[in-house]
């Protein structure tokens, strides 16, 4: 059975964090491929300041080319109108093979505004999460997992129990929220457009190829 991770996000643009992310969470749940999937239109971001899909594609194609297991989908960029993951979840599910065992992988951030999402309770039943704690001042902040915990029970439901032996969340009819502690870095895509608006350099935080192509298009200048 092959499992496989699905890494959304906006990716505007990709960086070190992100990849290092993907990279640790296909190792530390022994993954045979992450998909990172570029958003079109997320609800709940703005557009402005999102640069153009083929450029976001673009880069990610650049920063991931000799990284093996890593891929990308552009099953949300040929998506008319908003872009929702019950909707990319069901696509998957439809064109993997029918024993591939699927991941959503989400940052704690986002996760704790999933109440608010499309479909969301129907997501919970569909697929397993793999939620990443976000770092704070270069380490990751152990009080993320109190505040997904009390979330989930106050939120979404009181019949979500840890088991600890499989650092996961369960709970009847739906499948685990799966908790991953990772050697996250310091990075988002918001400073590096900062970065690049005062003409900083930002080799440090993304791919080389990346930081050429950004330069190329005169993108987020």
């Amino acid at each position: 059975m092959k499992k496989i991770g699905l890494f959304g996000g906006t990716f505007n643009p990709i960086h070190r964090g992100h990849l290092r992310v993907a990279k640790q969470v296909k190792q530390g749940f022994g993954l045979d491929q992450v998909i990172l999937i570029p958003a079109a239109l997320p609800p709940h971001k703005m557009p402005g300041g999102v640069v153009a899909a083929e450029n976001r594609l673009q880069m990610i194609l650049l920063a991931i080319e000799d990284t093996a297991g890593l891929g990308v989908s552009d099953v949300e960029l040929k998506r008319t109108g908003l872009s929702y993951t019950i909707d990319t979840v069901q696509h998957f599910k439809n064109t993997l093979a029918g024993n591939a065992q699927i991941f959503l992988i989400m940052g704690l951030d986002a996760v704790l505004e999933i109440d608010s999402w499309k479909s969301y309770d129907k997501l919970l039943e569909k697929i397993a999460f793999i939620i990443v704690n976000r770092p704070l001042g270069g380490h990751s902040d152990n009080t993320g997992w109190k505040r997904l915990e009390k979330y989930l029970i106050s939120r979404i439901s009181p019949d979500y129990t840890f088991h600890a032996f499989q650092s996961c969340y369960r709970r009847p009819g739906c499948q685990p929220i799966h908790v991953c502690q990772i050697d996250a870095l310091d990075v988002s895509s918001t400073r590096i457009r900062e970065m690049i608006k005062k003409d900083r350099p930002i080799d440090r935080l993304v791919p080389p190829k990346v930081a050429q192509y950004i330069i190329s298009k005169g993108l987020y200048s």
